[in-house]
């Protein structure tokens, strides 16, 4: 992956419309102007590998841009291995997501925090001290409290990037994808589609506790009823044996981990003597992976993910713009920059307000409609996706806007 970037004379064409879409696309202006691969890739579903020590010297800081509203960027630019790849990437994003904006009224004031809490607590105190409005980032769970702990005294809210609702709180929002939104969708679909008993396995970590607390909620909510809920650690074998033996009372079956560990948790299911092709296969969107498209016990499964022709439409200028893939997550640092620069033009000195934030109708992002709640997590407008050999195929569109 190339280096950072500065910016040449802005691109016309299709590439302005897709940054100002965030602006004339999204509902938020009609209110208020009258307006996975996933972190798994390189850490687990919760961003962890906080405090791992940086691969090389700490990046200096840099602002990009002219404008004068000033934005922190805090990220694990010299982190050492795939988070550090992944920070470069997003850091490209944030840098594009500026030079396809007509005439921004922000600066980017880019921050390494080497993937420690200590780090983040210096770069966020050092975006501070030189005028940030607001902070976008940190990207691991870990190092979020460092920054809310100095940004909350002073009334400045944080959009950070962990995918782990805990951190999320007053002034924290979370812009990631949350498993919540997944299970929400991928439940309230399938009880659309007739479905109204479930079982489930999902791993014992934090990840699996929060998927639980979700699945339970939105099954009640459709008056569902889960017949089965196992969670599974090394042994998949035992856990396994029991949703087997549950599967002939229910509808459909939740399998919610990463594509590696989806795949042999559907095997043991296998070995354990269940036929998932007579019951529908559920999961996250951690299941937009190869590994899952390529088993054929998993094909016909369903999944909760943004529309895929968002993010191809990005890569490709990514592509044109550094030579190289971006990491899936490149585009959480897009948005965020792009909403940073709508806001920045369009409300004034409420342009970072917590009612500004939390407005209802959302916005419109290059993975599709995405609002923050104040409570700090956030909710996003997702499509169903099946399981076929070539990859994810839409079965329901993401929304077009928010219900109440």
């Amino acid at each position: 992956m190339e280096g950072p970037h500065h910016y040449k004379s802005p691109p016309s064409g299709t590439t302005r419309r897709t940054a100002l879409g965030l602006i004339l696309g999204a509902p938020l202006l009609s209110a208020c102007s009258g307006i996975q691969q996933s972190l798994s890739q390189f850490s687990s579903p919760f961003g962890g590998g906080q405090d791992a020590g940086p691969a090389g010297p700490q990046q200096q800081p840099q602002a990009v841009g002219t404008g004068q509203v000033k934005i922190g960027l805090i990220l694990p630019l010299s982190a050492s291995g795939n988070a550090g790849l992944a920070a470069q990437s997003m850091r490209n994003a944030a840098e594009m997501a500026l030079a396809e904006f007509q005439n921004p009224n922000i600066q980017l004031l880019i921050k390494d925090d080497g993937g420690s809490s200590q780090g983040a607590a210096q770069g966020t105190q050092q975006a501070l001290s030189e005028g940030a409005e607001i902070i976008l980032g940190p990207l691991f769970a870990g190092s979020v409290p460092a920054t809310a702990q100095l940004t909350r005294p002073r009334g400045t809210s944080v959009i950070a990037f962990s995918t782990d609702s805990s951190v999320a709180g007053r002034g924290v929002y979370l812009l990631s994808f949350l498993p919540e939104s997944d299970i929400n969708r991928i439940v309230d679909y399938s009880a659309g589609i007739g479905k109204r008993s479930f079982a489930a396995m999902v791993p014992d970590n934090a990840y699996g506790n929060v998927v639980e607390a979700a699945f339970k909620q939105a099954v009640g909510r459709k008056n569902g009823r889960v017949v089965a809920f196992e969670k599974y650690g090394a042994d998949r074998a035992t856990p396994a044996r029991t949703v087997a033996q549950a599967l002939g009372q229910a509808d459909a079956l939740l399998i919610a981990d990463d594509g590696d560990s989806v795949v042999a948790t559907a095997d043991a299911l296998t070995a354990a003597g269940a036929n998932l092709r007579n019951i529908q296969l559920l999961g996250t969107g951690l299941w937009d992976n190869p590994r899952v498209f390529a088993s054929p016990v998993l094909q016909g499964g369903l999944y909760a993910a943004p529309d895929p022709s968002g993010f191809r439409s990005f890569a490709g200028r990514y592509r044109a713009k550094y030579g190289g893939e971006p990491v899936r997550t490149a585009t959480l640092a897009y948005d965020a920059v792009a909403l940073m620069a709508a806001l920045a033009r369009t409300q004034g000195a409420q342009r970072f307000a917590p009612e500004t934030l939390t407005n209802p109708s959302g916005f419109a992002g290059i993975d599709g409609l995405f609002r923050f709640r104040s409570d700090g997590t956030n909710e996003r407008g997702l499509a169903v996706m099946k399981v076929a050999s070539g990859g994810g195929t839409p079965v329901a569109g993401s929304p077009k806007s928010f219900g109440a």
